[in-house]
């Protein structure tokens, strides 16, 4: 197994706070661990994931709700997202706003 950084460790543990059924975005990730604009780094982290699907990074989009890459494909991503109750219409959550989880302490 690959050594995480410690960084990769603090995402990790964040997407794990996304229940079942809804999704967070890169930037709620990355305000939460600290560092707002880590927003391009949270998505580098989770593309690494080797934590999946125990660290559920298919649950997280862009902040418009848009989806962005999965390593695993986009295709799976909305496969998963939606085995979970979330509809995915034109690449984007549908009923984005109600969807979303805001990760709190």
């Amino acid at each position: 197994m690959k050594t995480i950084s410690s960084f990769q460790k603090l995402v990790y543990e964040a997407t794990k706070k996304i229940p079942r059924g809804r999704v967070s975005t890169y930037f709620q990730i990355a305000k939460y661990i600290g560092n707002e604009k880590a927003c391009r780094a949270v998505g580098n982290a989770l593309n690494k994931n080797p934590f999946a699907p125990k660290v559920p990074c298919h649950r997280v989009v862009s902040s418009s709700g848009s989806l962005s890459g999965y390593a695993f494909g986009k295709e799976k991503k909305i496969t998963l997202l939606k085995k979970e109750g979330v509809m995915v219409i034109n690449n984007k959550v549908e009923d984005f706003k109600n969807k979303l989880f805001k990760i709190k302490e």
